[in-house]
């Protein structure tokens, strides 16, 4: 039977013992009274929320998934969904990291990050419907008016109304100046009110009767509008339109016309919508809503990255306890359970090497990924300009890695811990099959994982002549530095070195083969990120390791086993960075010299 175990030992591990998150703390006034305990009661609660309310109906929602009724346009999601999010909200969940102007709690961002891992392990497909109200309400907060503000902010910190954002189109996917839904704007109303009218796909949580109103971020073209992405203005869309008082009126004519029926996420309603003259307001200048939009865009990034390390450690808990029970054949060395018929498959490498690879990638991604939300923290509350401005190229830098490093390990992941179970994990009753259905989606959607390497090299590295880039590669070399005469360290820190060089070296290479073609980057993006994202890992690896090592002495066979993670990711997936390199240089030729009639 599937389980969940929230991850609390290992998160403290991370919070505490390897970034001191209570100490940073201290130095960010809004803050600065947020200690270790405070963390570990409200992280505490929020697995019980995760295994308790969420994991039971995981299974189940993946069966049943949602139902439209074609009449109403209503859509009504699996069993258990709707009791579950009133239960979030009853808690406080939803305004765990919100800003108390509005309702909030005001708590750190690195607690929601926390939080929120534990309920994409738990249940993906129902943490995407509040999970995308943290993104409606952080791009109005960013760019709404005062009465928007007012209007919304409150009703989506609560968990009143959800949120949503409409960007694709059929026609237009990753390429959004192609979009055609249309603005109109009314007459004597006031001013940026228009009516939409068009047709948006694949809108996750765009329909349900989990709250009363749901909040839609629309994207459209004015009728002045010029053509691509120059012209393209955002609105706010309610489902039920809002009157000045606050109160709702009429149903809005912004309609689910059909659900996607889809390979995973079966218990998340992924909506066509149609807009047919649906009122709506401008949110922030006209012809500037894509760079509004950024904001929840950004934000939901980093969520789908997340949602892939949820993945990646509920598949390795249940893959482990399979590993130990199921019986299958001796091992190589000689019997290690001779009281039994056969070994448990635990004794053998690969099946061990199976799970290290999903431990490893779980363990790394968690660091990462509560790394990036302190760094959004200190950008959001220092009182130091040149820190905020440090922290906001940092996390410029590592959101595309966040999203497209954490969710392509995912998919390893999962498909690995889908392997241990032999046939049993291709079969729905094991669960495991579904964590690689799911896993698959978050390699594609929040711009393609090809899109987030092509902006972490063309637009991130090479846009600013690798400046963030060099911000983050002081950080390995003060460490380097501080550690290079450590010999415990020097496993983990001369392959930490040496990639970083090679790093430096191939941006220099592709650079300059970019200013000769830019088709160059293209072909060497997708390799350029993986191997960036083990740099990152490798670094935060080597910073586990030190950690451990200083506890290897203390009996506690957490640091035991964090020690021999570390070794395993240095020795069997670090060195996949020597053939990413080499296809990096490899060039565009391989790629481009075929004649596409040949294909």
């Amino acid at each position: 039977m599937a389980h969940y175990t929230p991850p609390l030992r290992d998160m403290q591990f991370v919070l505490h013992e390897l970034l001191h998150v209570a100490d940073e703390f201290k130095q960010l006034p809004r803050h600065a009274e947020i200690d270790a305990d405070t963390i570990n009661a409200v992280l505490e609660e929020g697995g019980k929320f995760a295994a308790e309310v969420l994991f039971p109906i995981n299974i189940s929602g993946d069966q049943e998934g949602c139902t439209l009724d074609p009449a109403t346009h209503e859509v009504r999601p699996p069993s258990g969904f709707k009791e579950a999010y009133a239960k979030y909200v009853e808690g406080g969940w939803p305004a765990l990291s919100a800003d108390p102007e509005y309702g909030g709690q005001g708590l750190p961002i690195v607690l929601n990050q926390c939080f929120y891992e534990m309920l994409n392990s738990a249940n993906q497909s129902w943490t995407m419907y509040p999970g995308l109200s943290h993104g409606a309400y952080e791009c109005l907060k960013a760019h709404g008016t005062a009465e928007q503000k007012a209007t919304y902010l409150p009703r989506l910190t609560s968990g009143e109304w959800t949120g949503t954002m409409c960007l694709t189109e059929s026609h237009c996917g990753t390429d959004l100046g192609m979009l055609r839904t249309k603005a109109e704007p009314v007459a004597g109303a006031p001013e940026g009110t228009c009516r939409l009218t068009g047709q948006k796909i694949f809108i996750s949580a765009g329909e349900h009767d989990m709250a009363p109103n749901i909040i839609h971020l629309v994207l459209a073209r004015l009728p002045d509008a010029p053509v691509g992405s120059k012209g393209i203005s955002l609105f706010v869309v309610p489902k039920f339109v809002v009157h000045a008082d606050g109160s709702m009126g009429e149903r809005n004519p912004i309609f689910c016309s059909a659900l996607e029926h889809k390979m995973g996420i079966h218990g998340n309603a992924t909506c066509q919508i149609d807009l047919d003259g649906a009122v709506g307001t401008l949110v922030g200048q006209p012809h500037k809503g894509l760079a509004a939009m950024f904001v929840m865009m950004n934000a939901a990034r980093l969520g789908v990255g997340n949602q892939g390390l949820g993945l990646t450690e509920v598949a390795y808990q249940n893959a482990v306890v399979y590993a130990k029970d199921r019986l299958q054949m001796r091992s190589l060395s000689g019997p290690k359970a001779p009281d039994k018929p056969a070994d448990p498959i635990i004794v053998h490498p690969d099946v061990r090497k199976m799970l290290l690879t999903a431990r490893a990638y779980a363990e790394g991604g968690r660091a990462l990924a509560i790394y990036i939300a302190l760094l959004i923290d200190k950008e959001l509350s220092s009182d130091d300009a040149d820190e905020r401005k440090e922290c906001a190229e940092l996390v410029a830098l590592l959101t595309p890695i966040v999203k497209a490093f954490l969710t392509d390990n995912a998919w390893i992941a999962t498909s690995h811990c889908m392997q241990v179970y032999g046939g049993h994990g291709y079969i729905k009753s094991a669960g495991m099959e579904q964590y690689v259905r799911d896993a698959r989606i978050n390699m594609i959607y929040e711009g393609t994982n090809t899109i987030q390497a092509l902006d972490l090299l063309g637009r991130k590295v090479l846009g600013d002549n690798g400046a963030r880039l060099k911000k983050f590669g002081r950080l390995i070399a003060e460490f380097v530095e501080d550690e290079g005469t450590s010999e415990a360290m020097q496993e983990f820190v001369n392959p930490l070195a040496e990639l970083g060089d090679k790093v430096t070296k191939l941006t220099t290479e592709l650079g300059m083969k970019a200013f000769a073609n830019a088709d160059e980057v293209g072909a060497a993006a997708v390799d350029y990120l993986r191997i960036c994202g083990h740099l990152v890992f490798a670094y935060f690896w080597a910073r586990m390791a030190k950690a451990a090592l200083e506890k290897k002495d203390s009996g506690d066979p957490f640091y035991t086993a964090k020690l021999h993670t570390a070794r395993f990711y240095f020795a069997k997936l670090l060195p996949e960075t020597a053939g990413l390199i080499r296809s990096a240089r490899a060039g565009v030729a391989p790629l481009m010299a075929m004649d596409e009639a040949l294909f």
